[in-house]
Parts: C-alpha cells; sequence; structure tokens
C-alpha cells in the first residue's frame, strides 16, 4: 500500500464514493463537487489531501485544510477521512491520520474534525473530545 497526495479523479474516486455513500456518508461527493467548484482542492498552505492506494485502486483518503468554520490563524481541519469497509482494521485509517498530523507539526497549531462515530479512533491517535459547533475533537500540534 502507498499513501500519496491525490487530486480529486472521478475514476480513481468512483468506488470509494459508492462505498461511502452505501453506509451513509456524502462527504467524498462533497468533496468532489467543492473540488469541480474550485472552493476545496487542498492547494493552499498547509493544506494536503492523500489517498491510501494499493494494487486494486484508492482503498483510503483524508485530508488536512484551512478550517473554514472558524478561520483563525494556525487552524486546520482534519476532513474527509474515510477507508472502504473492506479493508478496515488493518492501519490504513492510523496510517494516514498519522501522515496528515506530520504533514500539520509545523503548519498548523491546532487541527479539528467533528465525527459521527469515531471519537473513539480520534482518541486513541491523540486527539481530545472537545465538543463544540463544528467540532468533536481537536488536537494541538504546537
Amino acid at each position: 500500500m502507498r499513501i500519496l497526495p491525490v487530486p480529486y479523479d472521478e475514476a480513481l474516486f468512483a468506488a470509494l464514493t459508492a462505498e461511502a455513500e452505501a453506509e451513509g456518508y456524502f462527504f467524498l461527493r462533497r468533496h468532489a463537487q467543492e473540488w469541480r467548484d474550485g472552493i476545496l482542492r487542498f492547494d493552499r498552505p498547509g493544506e494536503i489531501f492523500l489517498g491510501a492506494l494499493d494494487a486494486g485502486g484508492l482503498v483510503g483518503v483524508g485530508g488536512i485544510s484551512l478550517d473554514p468554520y472558524g478561520p483563525a490563524p494556525g487552524l486546520g481541519r482534519l476532513r474527509h477521512l474515510y477507508v472502504s469497509p473492506g479493508r478496515r482494521g488493518r492501519g490504513i485509517g492510523e496510517a494516514l491520520v498519522t501522515r496528515l498530523l506530520d504533514h500539520g507539526h509545523g503548519r498548523f497549531a491546532r487541527l479539528r474534525l467533528s465525527t459521527r462515530a469515531a471519537g473513539p479512533f480520534y482518541e486513541r491517535l491523540g486527539f481530545r473530545a472537545s465538543p463544540g459547533e463544528k467540532q468533536t475533537h481537536v488536537i494541538d500540534l504546537a
């Protein structure tokens, strides 16, 4: 498996987006629309979007952007983390988040995220629960 920056590509993302939507997650569709509209391409200073790829294609994704919900110096947002259901439990999500946190150090002082069900996963990786408007978890990187 390789983890590397990936721009949005409809063919590359199609299967993973379909899996996410079958589980009731529509953020990869939003990612595609924001990319097409030029709203968010993960190309501003500090931003990155990574994909986990194996011989079968894209099996996981995630990124860091400037936080659109609370713009402040040094505030970023971990976004669109998703791993194919058939590939979960193999360390792919952890590898993606670890790479994203490594990238975020020196670029962001704090990252926020919002999750419906993955709180314990993020807490194992150093995030702390911090319920608030547009966030469930934060991690300080400074």
